[in-house]
């Protein structure tokens, strides 16, 4: 895989999907990864924005494998109360 062209969240397939400049693309199922890692509300509500609003930081944790562990931990941004 080359370079990333374009990252995003597809509303219509729940998936985060980059696209890369030798055509090549992933696609992450947000809904399979959701039932998987978040135990609670607040961290399916953690997730969800994090997809909608850093897809790129989602896509990134998702295939280090370190999004248990920040959904778990202490995220960089925390929901208001």
């Amino acid at each position: 895989m080359e370079r990333l062209l374009s990252c995003e969240f597809n509303m219509d397939a729940a998936c985060v999907e980059l696209k890369f400049v030798d055509g090549s693309m992933i696609s992450i199922d947000t809904i399979a990864v959701e039932n998987e890692i978040a135990d609670n509300m607040y961290q399916r509500s953690e997730l969800d924005w994090l997809i909608y609003n850093k897809p790129l930081e989602y896509a990134q944790l998702v295939l280090d494998g370190n999004l248990e562990r920040y959904v778990k931990g202490t995220p960089a941004h925390r929901l208001i109360d």
